[in-house]
Parts: structure tokens; sequence; C-alpha cells
């Protein structure tokens, strides 16, 4: 078995966050629904202006309303407007990881999605 990504939210923005909430990231129901993301599973956060990286669970949030709200502890890991990934994983037997594509899905600066993408391609720099 291999552990793959399963879904990305690519450059999303933090909209809120709450340290005193028990814990969580509340991420907009249909971003979720688009990177296969089920609410209560387990997502690695990854914040791209202060390079911080943690886990938590995912919570839904209203559709279509952009939210993207860091919560109890890891909201001091993020401030509002900070740019996250979002990354989902699932184990996959070593004979399908090779043919197997994550979800990817790129917002705007709103977290409206810009375009959704189901492919592997090689990584230039």
């Amino acid at each position: 078995m291999r552990i793959m990504l399963k879904g990305k939210i690519h450059r999303a923005h933090v909209t809120g966050v709450n340290v005193n909430y028990e814990g969580s990231i509340a991420i907009d129901k249909r971003l979720m629904q688009e990177a296969d993301i089920l609410p209560y599973e387990q997502v690695q956060v990854l914040n791209v202006n202060n390079g911080a990286r943690f886990e938590t669970y995912a919570l839904e949030a209203e559709p279509d309303s952009g939210e993207i709200g860091i919560q109890g502890a890891a909201a001091r890991l993020a401030s509002v407007g900070d740019i996250v990934i979002i990354l989902s994983y699932c184990q996959v037997k070593d004979e399908e990881a090779h043919n197997f594509t994550p979800k990817l899905v790129y917002v705007d600066g709103k977290n409206a999605i810009t375009e959704t993408k189901r492919e592997v391609g090689a990584i230039s720099f």
C-alpha cells in the first residue's frame, strides 16, 4: 500500500480564525465535494504565508460561501488572508498507485472554483 494524494484545494484564502473553537477547519461544502473531502475527514493544511503545516479534520461550511475557517489551536498558525493548501490522502494498492490521480481544485481570491483537474503531469520548476 502507498499513501497517495486524494484531493487538494490549492491556494485558498483563510476567511476566519477562531482559537476558542474545539478544533478543525471549516471549508466551503462545494470545495469539499469537488476535492472529495468528507466531513470529519483528516486533512493536512499548508500555510503558504508562514510555512506552518498541521493536521486537523474538515467540517462543512455553507456551500458557495468561500469560507475557509481555521479553528481551535490551529488558529494560532494562520491569519485571515493567509493562503493555504488543503490536502487529503488515501491508501492505494501498489499496483493501482502508478495510475492513481487526485482531484485538484483551484480557487481565486474569494475561494471560488476557477478550475478542477484529475490528471497526473510532470512537475517543472
